[in-house]
């Protein structure tokens, strides 16, 4: 059992407290960030002459070497030592002697974790920033090979109105690109120095905070040592965002899953991102989307744990603060992974444009138009509406489509009706008078188009 810090403690830690306590089964992976920071320290101190150059040069030079063992997986961490900070620290003391126990000289495990988190969590916004155009380029890519295609709108999952397959798929491109306005203004607040803020109080030691903070890439330093080291709003506004994220790629999810299935048979997912059964041979399952919209969850629960961890928390650093990890982890290795195979996903699938086509047959996607072709003719919309209303009716007792019914039929519904009313039914004609801006017309979608490749 490892001895407490320092010489307040003359007994050795419990066994099962190691365990409640110990963080480096999983804080391990900071390490490449740890080690950054720490050699910007080492660097400070000595360019400030808080300890000699000497040393802060074999300080850098013992972490440079230890960064490659942990690269090469040749270090191994020990879990007695608590965290990844300690193993390195008791490594770099080990490998060098003395010069290394200045390095922790003006900074505490508190401001050099949240230095360290912050480091993580800024790279990983990068990289989500980049699958999230990689899978806005793939919308992209979809909408445009697509664009002859019509299919059902829905609104309550019912038949609204004939819209554009294309004009759908952007609905998704503008989703993700709040998205990555999301991350990119979070990234802003991501990247600011906690380093020198030590345990709470800031360092009577004549650090030089600007000069790490551009060594390190951090746009500015934390104005207020007590909320630097104990607020983790940045890490929840992360899983936040990554939850977003997730919502949009869950409901794109369910659309494909809905659309693969018999009833609709719209699209057939390809072989690479399905599975089958192991009793039912005919069985093609959608099981990406599947786990894709189950894992949303998971992000969502992370957000929850971070909310619940802060909400009780007094100034200033409390231990319950080493629980932000894991949720912080497993929501930015769950958005990336389920980013990159949904986008991985989207060229494999095959669109049936005859059914979609054919489903605009089905559900009375017309009536709007019928009852703004009255609204034309002078008769107020409310009293359109209702007199399309009763045209619908009498469809569905009929088993009658609106663009089967004579001028007779149309004419015993309201005198205004004339001959053609019938040639504007045609779910090519409804589509191509939504020719507004933001609207499903094939000029408004190419506008679109051009557009959305222009931002990206």
């Amino acid at each position: 059992m490892a001895k407490q810090w320092g010489g307040r403690f003359e007994g050795k830690t419990d066994a099962l407290v190691e365990a409640l306590g110990q963080s480096v089964s999983y804080d391990a992976r900071l390490a490449p960030w740890d080690i950054r920071a720490s050699v910007a320290h080492a660097r400070m101190l000595g360019n400030e002459g808080i300890i000699t150059r000497a040393d802060s040069r074999k300080i850098v030079a013992g972490l440079t070497a230890i960064a490659k063992d942990i690269e090469a997986g040749r270090f191994v961490f020990d879990p007695s030592l608590e965290d990844v900070h300690t193993n390195i620290e008791a490594a770099l003391v080990k490998r060098i002697g003395d010069a290394g126990k200045r390095l922790h000289t003006g900074r505490s495990r508190n401001d050099q974790v949240a230095t360290d988190v912050r480091l993580w969590t800024r790279d990983q916004i990068d990289a989500i920033l980049s699958l999230l155009k990689g899978i806005q380029a793939a919308f992209v890519n979809f909408a445009e090979a697509h664009l002859d295609v019509i299919l059902p709108g829905c609104t309550h999952l019912q038949h609204a109105q004939p819209v554009l397959l294309a004009h759908h798929m952007l609905a998704y491109f503008e989703m993700f690109a709040r998205d990555r306005e999301r991350f990119t203004q979070l990234r802003s607040r991501v990247n600011v120095m906690p380093l020198g803020s030590a345990a709470l109080a800031g360092t009577p030691y004549p650090i030089n905070r600007e000069w790490v903070a551009k060594e390190l890439g951090f746009e500015r330093s934390s104005a207020n040592s007590m909320d630097a080291v104990s607020d983790r709003d940045f890490v929840i506004a992360f899983c936040a965002a990554a939850s977003l994220t997730m919502m949009h790629l869950s409901r794109f999810s369910e659309e494909l899953i809905l659309w693969s299935a018999p009833e609709y048979n719209f699209i057939e997912i390809g072989d690479a991102y399905t599975t089958g059964s192991s009793i039912m041979p005919q069985k093609k399952n959608p099981d990406v989307a599947e786990l894709v919209r189950g894992k949303t969850g998971r992000v969502y629960g992370d957000l929850t744990a971070l909310l619940t961890l802060m909400k009780g928390l007094p100034l200033t650093y409390n231990r319950d603060l080493q629980e932000d990890k894991e949720a912080l982890f497993d929501a930015s290795d769950t958005v990336q992974l389920c980013l990159a195979v949904v986008t991985r996903m989207i060229p494999s699938i095959h669109v049936h444009a005859r059914a979609m086509q054919s489903a605009t047959r089905e559900g009375y996607l017309e009536a709007t138009d019928v009852a703004d072709y009255l609204a034309g003719k002078g008769m107020p919309f409310r009293e359109a509406h209702s007199v399309v209303g009763r045209i619908v009716l009498y469809c569905a007792k009929n088993g009658r489509r609106i663009p089967e019914l004579s001028i007779k039929e149309f004419r015993s519904f309201a005198a205004c009706f004339e001959a053609d009313v019938v040639s504007m039914l045609s779910a090519e004609s409804i589509v191509q008078r939504r020719d507004n801006p933001g609207g499903t017309s094939p000029r408004r979608v190419r506008e679109a188009l051009r557009k959305a490749k222009r931002s990206l």
